[in-house]
């Protein structure tokens, strides 16, 4: 079991797949860290893992305040020396036309899914480079390969994740340092009724795909093997999957198909 024992830094674990993590991260034995905004729900999630105290740590934290960050480091590693894996979750999507999109909308899409991702990573780094060893991984999306109608500003900061953390990698694989991105299709998570509309108030609403989804657990379980086996990147999810592979191999025929998509 290669994360028995191991230091696994779970963002927006307090809920979805971030939840599911924490709990099948917990029944391989990893230590666990656990962060996101809301401290009851961590506690929760906590709860649910069956850990004893001394095998976690809540912290709770805001990816929109990147001067908290250093912060956070220094208490995981004054509890746990090091860090071995940093689990990125933490995000949220949008559901709006661009013409009708207001610049702010993109602007909160990119504060928490780009620079926070980006920001906790360069408070990480060091620790990591210090003891030439850790591990990325970062939830990105099928939309951080593909455009899809009414997530512009989604889809925007989700490939820029791919961006900076393919350099990254290219950066640090020398140090003993390992990036794994994971591309999720539709899975059966709260994520649409978080959504930003076009005006930047909540969507409300579950949509029809994600309530069809992949269960979060078996998600997780899928992400765990990915990032067992070194995988750079990793696709995750249904039939919605073959868009990534569309893309690549035929994107006229993929741009037919995405024109045609017209529900949220």
């Amino acid at each position: 079991m290669p994360f028995r024992d191991q230091i696994a830094w779970i963002t927006g674990a307090s809920s979805g797949i971030g939840e599911a993590l924490a709990v099948e991260l917990a029944r391989q034995g990893a230590i666990l860290v656990l962060s996101a905004r809301r401290e009851e729900e961590l506690k929760r999630v906590a709860d649910r893992t069956g850990l004893s105290p001394d095998r976690y740590l809540i912290l709770p934290l805001d990816m929109t305040r990147p001067d908290d960050f250093p912060g956070a480091v220094a208490a995981v590693l004054n509890r746990f020396q090091r860090i071995d894996y940093l689990f990125q979750n933490a995000g949220i999507t949008q559901r709006g036309l661009t013409a009708e999109t207001e610049l702010s909308v993109y602007r909160r899409l990119m504060e928490l899914n780009f620079f926070g991702v980006v920001g906790l990573t360069k408070a990480v780094l060091p620790a990591m480079l210090a003891t030439r060893k850790g591990h990325f991984i970062v939830t990105s999306s099928v939309a951080g390969k593909v455009g899809i109608r009414l997530r512009s500003g989604y889809c925007a900061s989700k490939h820029a994740l791919h961006g900076f953390f393919d350099a990254l990698r290219a950066e640090t694989h020398a140090q003993g340092l390992r990036v794994t991105l994971i591309c999720p299709g539709y899975i059966k998570t709260p994520i649409s009724l978080h959504a930003l509309d076009a005006q930047g108030n909540r969507h409300d609403r579950m949509d029809e795909n994600q309530a069809r989804g992949m269960a979060p657990e078996a998600c997780a379980r899928a992400i765990l093997r990915a990032v067992a086996a070194n995988k750079e990147e990793a696709y995750i999810g249904g039939k919605e999957i073959a868009g990534i592979y569309l893309k690549r191999f035929f994107p006229g025929l993929l741009s037919r198909v995405v024109r045609s998509m017209r529900g949220a």
